[in-house]
């Protein structure tokens, strides 16, 4: 009999992205590893929806004349509500992990504590503040500027955790969402996802101008450059990844995308 993994059709991959990195009532039919390799390559579809999802709350206030920082507000609190708040719980668990000093094992079991420790609500509340901040000066500039970093932003999160979950890349336990999606991900196809988010980023920008294009690029590849590097730093101190730092990588690109985007 044939043990040949089979293709996993492209619905199940949709509910796996949907069903396991938003809120969304999508139910996930299968937990293989074929339909989390083909989830993790639909993250950043999902990432796509909630983005459309936090500017659509963002324009609605402007239109009713709440102003840009109470826009930014609502397009910051859009993703945490349709994650429920995970990748920002894992960014404060990973933050309180990395600045424990303790050795991995012991790290680990903080990270898995219920409660957030120092390290962990300074992290928060400077992302949440640099969020909000860089949104508020995107939708100072324009309505579209805003709305275009909200959804690249959220793009990109999802992207980050494509990359991460990569052939090469291992996970730090035998359990949970990191062992569960760790190295699913082929290269040449992490390579193709990222290809495939800097070029819609760049179109997209390409609607408010040249600048507003390359500045979208520059954005996506930061980002990436940037959860490149804690994800690296958490390999090295835990041992590979867990669904904590997959959280703290989505977080740590959506702010980069948005701090770029506001040097409009």
């Amino acid at each position: 009999m044939s043990t040949t993994p089979q293709p996993v059709p492209p619905p199940h991959g949709l509910r796996f992205a949907f069903g396991t990195l938003t809120a969304l009532p999508v139910r996930v039919g299968r937990w293989d590893r074929e339909a989390a390799r083909a989830g993790m390559l639909c993250a950043p579809l999902a990432g796509l929806v909630v983005g459309v999802a936090a500017a659509a709350a963002g324009l609605l206030l402007l239109l009713l004349g709440a102003g840009p920082p109470l826009a930014a507000v609502a397009a910051v609190a859009v993703p945490a509500a349709l994650t429920r708040g995970l990748h920002l719980d894992g960014l404060a668990d990973t933050a309180d992990g990395l600045g424990s000093g303790k050795p991995a094992g012991d790290a680990l079991r903080i990270m898995k504590q219920s409660d957030i420790g120092p390290f962990g609500v300074i992290t928060l509340v400077l992302v949440l503040l640099a969020q909000a901040a860089a949104l508020t000066r995107a939708y100072d500039d324009s309505w579209a500027l805003g709305a275009l970093a909200a959804v690249v932003s959220a793009t990109a999160a999802r992207l980050a955790l494509t990359l991460a979950a990569r052939t090469g890349v291992p996970a730090a336990r035998p359990e949970g969402l990191g062992a569960a999606v760790a190295e699913v991900v082929p290269v040449p196809g992490a390579i193709g996802a990222a290809l495939a988010v800097t070029l819609a980023a760049a179109a997209a920008g390409a609607f408010l101008g040249p600048y507003a294009c390359a500045l979208a690029v520059l954005s996506v590849l930061a980002a990436l450059a940037a959860a490149e590097l804690l994800l690296r730093r958490c390999t090295r101190r835990f041992g590979g990844v867990t669904g904590d730092v997959f959280g703290a990588l989505a977080e740590t690109a959506a702010t980069t995308v948005l701090v770029v985007l506001s040097l409009h």
